[in-house]
């Protein structure tokens, strides 16, 4: 099994009835948006839906959008682009926090080593051009 934690956001604990009283939407609606994957909601072992808070405020931001005329490919896209800046964003703040160490230990004097970090198979070398 694997190590990791749920933030309390992310606890799937509501029940069907309760996710669809908060976000104002009929159970069927959510039914629906579960079976396009828009909102994926934790299941139980008997395979009933549990929302987390995540998925509550992700349902209320379909709504939203589906309110002023987005249609629901759109809203998908609109949500998978909105986690893919929030991955970027992580990703860049990790990167700044390495750039701080490092220049913290080249101030200190210190040799660094920074980890590799590829995802790709592809490996590009930098040469300094020479004049």
């Amino acid at each position: 099994m694997a190590n990791f934690e749920l933030s309390r956001d992310d606890a799937p604990v509501f029940v069907i009835s309760v996710a669809a009283e908060l976000t104002g939407m009929h159970p069927q609606t959510l039914r629906g948006y579960d079976r396009i994957g828009l909102v994926s909601p934790g299941r139980t072992g008997g395979g009933g839906r549990r929302y987390s808070w995540r998925d509550i405020e992700q349902l209320r931001d379909v709504a939203q959008l589906t309110a002023q005329g987005i249609g629901l490919e759109g809203v998908r896209r609109i949500l998978a682009l909105q986690d893919e800046v929030a991955e970027l964003r992580a990703r860049a703040a990790a990167f700044e926090a390495a750039l701080e160490l490092a220049d913290a230990a080249l101030s200190a004097g210190q040799g660094i080593r920074l980890p590799a970090t590829r995802q790709s198979g592809t490996v590009v070398r930098w040469q300094r051009r020479t004049r």
